[in-house]
């Protein structure tokens, strides 16, 4: 009687895990879909900015989605680095962690959803919450990471431009020392990935892109090695990508032409 009560209650369990791993998250921030596929132990943080994933074992994003538009983009505002309450002590880092961290690993703060693109809304101080920044490599940040953001937001600024939507998060595909004074067990990404969308007149345009941590400042976003398919990057991360979509027009997105590229003012 108990062996069978305890099967029924592991099989219980069982199937709400999946269940909610299986869950999809909808915000006028995705275009069509946030990402699914992430541990059912993940926090989902929804802010008026941005939306993202928490992951319980590495302490950054599985992955960020925002939406930038002409309005969004002001002034330089500063950085104040906060810990997020929304998340227990144990589900994030603090500032204090990242003490010594450029030092020994040359390492910057690396915002998510990025402060410059949101720095006309009254949230723009969300950007600098720590369930937002991961440790980028200074190379990377500063240099082809920054220039695509600043791509995006002059995309977003050209009047036939709706809105720029964008989907951002960590890889890890290899080993990574970790940040020297964090009190916490954490991973760092060994590389990042965006995809960027755009939706104008039922026509969607996608480009996707793959960034190793140790790339070069003088790195152009544009180059070959960068640009890859939705599809790649679903398969690296385990995310399922525009799943609202009819299946035909979302295999197409994953598999199709990076058509947002020449709007990024890349060429083929």
């Amino acid at each position: 009687m108990h062996f069978s009560l305890a099967v029924c209650v592991l099989t219980m369990l069982a199937f709400l895990i999946i269940q909610a791993s299986a869950q999809e998250n909808h915000s006028d921030l995705c275009m069509h879909g946030c990402p699914s596929g992430s541990p059912a132990t993940n926090d989902i943080i929804i802010r008026d900015i941005y939306i993202l994933s928490s992951n319980d074992s590495t302490k950054f994003a599985d992955w960020v989605a925002y939406r930038v538009t002409k309005d969004t983009i002001g002034q330089t505002q500063k950085r104040t680095w906060r810990a997020d309450s929304r998340l227990a002590d144990d589900e994030t880092l603090e500032p204090k962690d990242y003490d010594g961290a450029f030092a020994a690993l040359k390492t910057d703060r690396g915002h998510q959803a990025p402060l410059a693109s949101f720095t006309a809304t009254p949230s723009w101080k969300a950007t600098n919450y720590l369930s937002n920044i991961t440790p980028q490599k200074s190379e990377l940040n500063q240099g082809p990471w920054k220039r695509l953001e600043d791509e995006v937001r002059t995309l977003a600024k050209k009047p036939d431009t709706n809105a720029v939507y964008v989907i951002t998060g960590p890889l890890y595909e290899r080993e990574m020392p970790v940040l020297p004074k964090a009190d916490e067990s954490h991973k760092v990404p060994s590389g990042y990935w965006k995809i960027i969308s755009t939706e104008k007149n039922d026509i969607i345009k996608v480009a996707a892109f793959l960034f190793d941590q140790e790339t070069e400042r003088s790195a152009k976003f544009c180059e070959k090695r960068f640009i890859t398919s939705v599809r790649t990057i679903e398969s690296k991360t385990g995310l399922n990508f525009f799943h609202a979509l009819p299946e035909k027009e979302q295999e197409e997105l994953e598999t199709g032409p990076p058509s947002l590229l020449a709007d990024l003012r890349c060429t083929q």
